[in-house]
């Protein structure tokens, strides 16, 4: 990111982690591919954030790319043909070999 107090210095990270830029061209992916238009999915988003603020959630970077997730997900229920239930057990699988595998070591289901 730009820092307008220091115009010649490197820019700072974008991301605190590698998954929100995947979520975030996982997002862009979906838009260029045709299952949702980028109209949605800023409307998505938008939702998102907007109750996460409203349940109390902080106004982090967190919290934003957790908005993403919760907007990638309902997005992909309803645009695709991930059931709400696939899309569950998915992520239940994922998380399970997740905390199984060794950390350092890539994760597979």
């Amino acid at each position: 990111m730009f820092n307008p107090e220091r115009p010649l210095a490197p820019p700072e990270k974008a991301f605190d982690e590698p998954w929100q830029a995947q979520a975030l061209a996982l997002a862009d992916t979906l838009v260029q591919a045709g299952h949702f238009t980028p109209t949605q999915w800023a409307a998505a988003l938008g939702a998102a954030l907007t109750t996460f603020e409203r349940d109390g959630a902080p106004d982090t970077a967190q919290t934003y790319y957790n908005a993403v997730i919760t907007a990638l997900e309902q997005l992909t229920e309803a645009h695709t043909d991930i059931s709400e239930t696939e899309r569950r057990q998915r992520r239940a699988d994922w998380e399970a070999a997740y905390r199984r595998t060794p950390h350092g070591q890539p994760v597979t289901l």
